[in-house]
């Protein structure tokens, strides 16, 4: 006795394929694994409309014939009937998102490629007009050359249509196989072949579909998304001026006020050397953090967030990693810390190594200080342009450098340690709209306090600690504290090693404590000039002033070198020993950073010295 003919019902997630499955096998469904694999199975049996009995198999979600996980793997193999112990569909059920038809075509074409009998449901056209959208089931089936049955899978609509549209495809002869295109080829037509069928939309939809045309595009895309990041910069600098002079003059006058109202000693030393000038020193930086914050806010919520990933993944896919591998980089702009902890959505395993070593290249909030702190010193505030300032370029400047440099690391490790197949990227494009400024202000919030926690903890205690390593032992006459105190003997030994990049006592006594947070190295420096200092004209000095008067401009170059490569974080170190379970990649990532770290500031020095800078 023949089998019953088996029908796959297949198409991306979040198309209401299992509710339809459900709808049409009711109680009739048996659950377990395929052969060799964890992935589960899910068959049930249903009577078409001529009264045969059919398998259904209710294959997971996909986005393409190309696997990117286990789940896709399946699905490609029980189609192509590479499976072992799964014999191959006699036809095939395809369920469609109606509301997200260009996207959902694309897979829908590779599986009508496949030759086998097929019906594809159109499902939640409920949710579709109520967005505005109306599709013809009749003009699509006639650019697909299958039969297309409206669906609402939840309400059990069209059940009985697609029984049979199914019985009378699977009586009919099997289509002839076509090899598949090409996925751009196949994108190019997913999207005509949407435009044909669309009866009506809303202009929302339509200027969105206008948008992304021009956002999308391979040439005017990417260089609108250079011109969002520029603008950003831009504006970290020329908005923050005002806020940033108000928060300095108020630590100044708080400074003044406890100096005042303490005798000279060790406790109007802590609090005003270390406490106020340590911490104060990282304070006036919050307005640049919340500035950037607010435009990663609106990005996101406008949705644009999502179709910069989309031009990313070019880019990236080019340096071996898939656009997965976007949102985890994106989210170490923040923190590292949150970026590696999101590769675990990323399943190939080598993407996900590759991503978690190239996570600290991305230039994170903790290193804006450091960066403000420099440039402010040592940029002269002037526009290049009109409206644009000198010092947002070398701001963009940094972070792009990041950026390429974690592309070129990601390139090298895919082609050496990480070596490995890379897996491609599908992304549901969200609509446009006007983020709600309720929900803009609550990041905001949650921003500025993350950073004002950082400074009353970790930055705080760090801060006093070298306080304390720096007042101890006292200077005698004409010794300078920073350089006979425990801290100051320590960072003479670092000095041997980092004197040949051009780094002074100064930096070396900073680079340490900043390994507990890259902001530290600013709250450092301002430590060893507020015990150093001698009189009152240099109290009266900002840090800016006392570094431009004290560093050359080689030196501060290499500086900010260095801090755009080195992984100055216990936190993610950390991290990443826990993702990676055990200490062979943390190691890895530690030694190759500094080693990058120390060649981009070498390099930075020895040219600006050369160049007479």
């Amino acid at each position: 006795m023949n089998p019953a003919p088996l029908i796959a019902v297949v198409g991306n997630p979040n198309a209401g394929k299992s509710a339809l499955f459900n709808a049409l096998t009711g109680a009739r469904q048996k659950v377990g694994n395929y052969p060799g694999v964890t992935v589960e199975r899910k068959s049930g049996r249903t009577t078409l409309a001529d009264g045969r009995p059919v398998e259904l198999v209710d294959l997971p979600g996909a986005y393409g014939l190309d696997p990117s996980s286990p789940d896709e793997a399946v699905t490609r193999d029980v189609l192509l009937g590479k499976l072992a112990g799964e014999r191959r569909p006699d036809g095939l059920l395809i369920v469609v998102d109606a509301s997200n038809l260009d996207n959902h075509l694309r897979f829908a074409l590779q599986l009508i490629g496949l030759g086998l009998p097929t019906v594809v449901a159109l499902n939640m056209v409920d949710m579709a007009r109520r967005d505005g959208l109306e599709v013809s089931a009749e003009r699509l089936s006639a650019e697909l050359g299958v039969p297309v049955v409206e669906t609402i899978a939840v309400r059990r609509k069209g059940v009985d249509e697609l029984r049979e549209a199914l019985s009378e495809r699977l009586l009919g002869p099997k289509a002839r196989h076509e090899a598949v295109p090409d996925r751009a080829t196949i994108q190019r037509e997913a999207r005509r072949i949407a435009a044909a069928a669309i009866v009506n939309e809303t202009p929302v939809r339509r200027w969105t579909h206008r948008l992304d045309r021009v956002l999308l595009h391979p040439i005017a895309g990417p260089l609108i998304l250079a011109f969002v990041m520029f603008t950003m910069f831009q504006a970290v600098f020329a908005w923050s001026e005002a806020p940033i002079g108000w928060i300095e003059g108020l630590v100044g006058g708080v400074g003044e006020a406890v100096t005042a109202a303490l005798p000279e000693g060790l406790l109007r030393s802590l609090l005003v050397d270390g406490v106020i000038a340590g911490v104060g020193a990282v304070v006036v930086f919050l307005p640049q953090i919340l500035i950037l914050f607010l435009f990663i806010l609106l990005l996101e919520g406008t949705g644009y967030m999502v179709r910069a990933a989309f031009l990313m993944d070019r880019l990236m896919s080019r340096a071996g990693l898939s656009g997965r591998a976007f949102i985890p980089l994106l989210s170490s702009f923040a923190c590292a810390v949150p970026g590696i902890m999101a590769t675990r959505t990323i399943d190939n395993e080598k993407d996900r190594l590759t991503t978690i070593l190239v996570a600290p290249l991305m230039t994170c909030s903790a290193r804006l200080p450091v960066y403000t702190l420099i440039i402010a010193a040592f940029i002269p505030d002037r526009n290049v342009l009109p409206g644009v300032n000198l010092q947002g370029v070398v701001m963009f400047a940094l972070y792009l450098a990041g950026i390429f440099g974690a592309l070129l690391v990601a390139l090298l490790l895919r082609n050496t340690v990480a070596r490995g197949g890379s897996s491609f990227f599908m992304m549901e494009l969200p609509k446009y709209q006007l983020p709600p400024l309720k929900d803009v202000a609550l990041g905001l919030w949650q921003r500025g306090s993350i950073f004002l926690k950082r400074v009353g903890g970790i930055i705080l205690v760090t801060t006093v600690a070298l306080w304390a390593l720096m007042s101890f032992p006292q200077a005698g006459p004409g010794e300078q504290q920073s350089e006979v105190s425990i801290a100051g003997r320590i960072a003479s030994g670092i000095e041997v090693v980092v004197r040949p990049i051009g780094f002074n006592h100064e930096i070396a006594m900073a680079l340490l404590p900043a390994m507990a947070a890259r902001e530290v190295a600013v709250s450092a420096i301002a430590t060893v000039y507020a015990i150093d200092q001698s009189d009152e004209a240099q109290m009266s000095q900002s840090l800016e002033e006392r570094l431009g008067g004290n560093w050359p401009l080689p030196t501060a170059l290499a500086f900010l070198a260095w801090f755009v490569f080195a992984p100055q974080c216990i936190s993610t170190i950390a991290v990443t020993r826990r993702e990676t379970n055990g200490w062979k990649w943390p190691a890895f990532m530690v030694g190759y950073l500094f080693a990058l770290a120390y060649l981009a500031a070498g390099l930075t020095y020895w040219t600006a010295t050369a160049l007479g800078l």
